[in-house]
């Protein structure tokens, strides 16, 4: 779809099977009359299917000889539904990164939010079955638990899924008669607050050094680099020095002088842009040379350059950073 080649994360599938994972060891005790001795100790089953499909399993007896009590108690669970969450929305740019040496950079677009609604039933025969049961779930939802989910596993990253329990209500239902062997049916509203994740996509590159470059800004010409007269001026300048242009009116103060057959000039705090021809002097020095050319490209004034150490690091690995900063002029 859209461009994409196929692509099938097993998401849903994972969020089924981490919700059914939780109710997969529940242990039911029986008694007897005086409440104290052990009986029957089973661990109660658990399916995936609709109630009404196991209310059907359960009550059908073609032969006439199966009874209620053989069958339950057992819990069955099933997706019953899928809503978008926009309250979850991250930026749609935001992206995820992986990285090996075997498999090279991984990224990931952010996942999208979405609400997994389940319902559980509990089918048991009577009310202290039902209750056993329900003692054993209640008390973890406050009203959500985590279940740590790894969604994507060539990302290595989990995601905590908190799994909010809605509403518990219990049904009864009878076979026959009002003599007849009773069924108890406790139904337990969740929802699972998810994401369905978008492919995985593979980039053999991967940045092994940041460059941040700090440079005057060439619009606002509060600063410039320009291009002097050096063979025919006067004098040097020297660094902090206040310049005029007299026809003009400008001001400034001197950061970088050459001093050589270049005839570089880079001026700060101006007022006015510098113009070519404009003749500049210095209040200290008294040095004086024409401007020839100014540099329409930004001054890097700084650059720092930032890399690994070690330089061999992985992402997944621990590693620190050394850092090399230049400052104009010395700045390539």
């Amino acid at each position: 779809m859209l461009g994409n080649a196929q692509f099938y994360n097993r998401t849903i599938r994972k969020v089924v099977v981490a919700f059914g994972s939780l109710f997969n060891d529940i242990i039911l005790q029986r008694y007897t009359l005086d409440g104290a001795t052990k009986k029957e100790v089973f661990r109660v089953p658990l399916s995936y299917g609709s109630k009404e499909k196991y209310l059907t399993r359960i009550t059908s007896d073609p032969n006439l000889t199966k009874s209620v009590a053989t069958v339950v108690p057992r819990i069955s669970f099933e997706l019953i539904g899928l809503t978008y969450d926009a309250s979850r929305k991250q930026i749609s740019t935001l992206q995820n990164f992986s990285y090996n040496t075997t498999d090279g950079l991984k990224t990931q677009y952010a996942p999208i939010p979405y609400n997994f609604d389940f319902t559980l039933s509990i089918y048991v025969r009577n009310h202290e079955d039902g209750t056993q049961i329900l003692e054993q779930i209640l008390p973890f939802f406050t009203p959500d638990f985590n279940v740590t989910v790894n969604f994507n596993s060539n990302m290595t990253q989990k995601y905590d899924m908190p799994i909010i329990l809605n509403s518990a209500s219990p049904e009864v239902d009878y076979e026959g008669d009002m003599l007849s062997t009773r069924l108890i049916i406790w139904t337990l509203d969740f929802t699972a607050k998810g994401f369905i994740y978008p492919p995985v996509k593979t980039s053999q590159s991967i940045i092994e050094q940041a460059n941040t470059n700090l440079h005057i800004d060439t619009i606002s010409r509060t600063s410039q680099k320009v291009f002097v007269d050096y063979a025919n001026g006067s004098n040097y300048f020297v660094e902090e020095e206040t310049i005029f242009v007299e026809d003009r009116g400008v001001t400034g103060d001197v950061a970088y002088f050459s001093n050589s057959n270049t005839g570089v000039l880079v001026v700060g705090n101006l007022n006015k842009p510098l113009q070519a021809n404009d003749i500049v002097i210095g209040t200290q020095t008294n040095a004086k040379y024409t401007i020839t050319t100014v540099d329409a490209n930004p001054v890097k004034t700084v650059i720092i350059i930032t890399n690994p150490d070690p330089i061999t690091a992985n992402a997944d690995d621990d590693f620190g950073f050394t850092e090399t900063i230049y400052e104009y002029p010395d700045s390539p």
